[in-house]
């Protein structure tokens, strides 16, 4: 018999893949729908249980967005700071290599983030859970600036050059009549091109 310890274990590691499993539907769902206009009905199909289950992890569809954009995106910052402490001789063109495919391989993830910076408003109350998580990826980019010896407002600098990689991502994603091996390759190269012309804006 197994002790009771275990089963709690169990029990907990159930509830964490459960909440994972909502949060993949609602992404997909997130990915078509700005999340004001998705109902937790909406959500219950996608992931094919009861609606009422979904209340057992989430008060509401607000929530339950904001939840799954931190997790992803706290998944995107770790793999950012696994290649910036783990090499010496740091590669802006890696870092950028690192972004952009991390949205290429969670689509339902960009489409759904993309859609709230255009459409998106929450309450107060969850604002300063994105502002936290969306600091924390900020930090990452100054790392990587301070790394490569720039001084001054580094914060300022990687809001330009988060800006200039999400707005590549956004444009060219679904850029017509070329292959996704293109369209990667030419994201790639627009990221180097904005990162070239921040360091000649350091050097001035």
């Amino acid at each position: 018999m197994k002790p009771k310890g275990a089963f709690e274990k169990l029990k907990q590691q159930d509830r964490v893949i459960r909440r994972n499993i909502i949060m993949d539907s609602a992404e997909r769902v997130f990915a078509t729908n700005p999340f004001h206009k998705v109902s937790m009905r909406d959500i219950a199909r996608e992931a094919g249980i009861a609606t009422s289950s979904i209340y057992t992890y989430f008060p509401n569809q607000e929530t339950l967005f904001v939840e799954a954009a931190i997790r992803d995106t706290d998944i995107l910052i770790s793999k950012l700071r696994e290649y910036l402490e783990s090499s010496r001789e740091v590669q802006v063109e890696e870092f950028i290599n690192i972004f952009i495919d991390y949205f290429i391989t969670h689509d339902a993830y960009f489409r759904m983030v993309s859609l709230f910076m255009l459409y998106g408003s929450i309450s107060p109350d969850l604002v300063e859970k994105v502002n936290v998580i969306t600091r924390s990826l900020l930090d990452v980019f100054d790392t990587l600036f301070r790394k490569k010896g720039c001084t001054g407002d580094v914060r300022m600098l990687s809001h330009v050059f988060f800006a200039a990689l999400g707005g590549i991502l956004i444009s060219y994603r679904k850029y017509p009549g070329r292959s996704e091996e293109e369209i990667i390759r030419h994201m790639k190269r627009l990221g180097t091109i904005a990162k070239e012309m921040i360091e000649a804006y350091i050097r001035r």
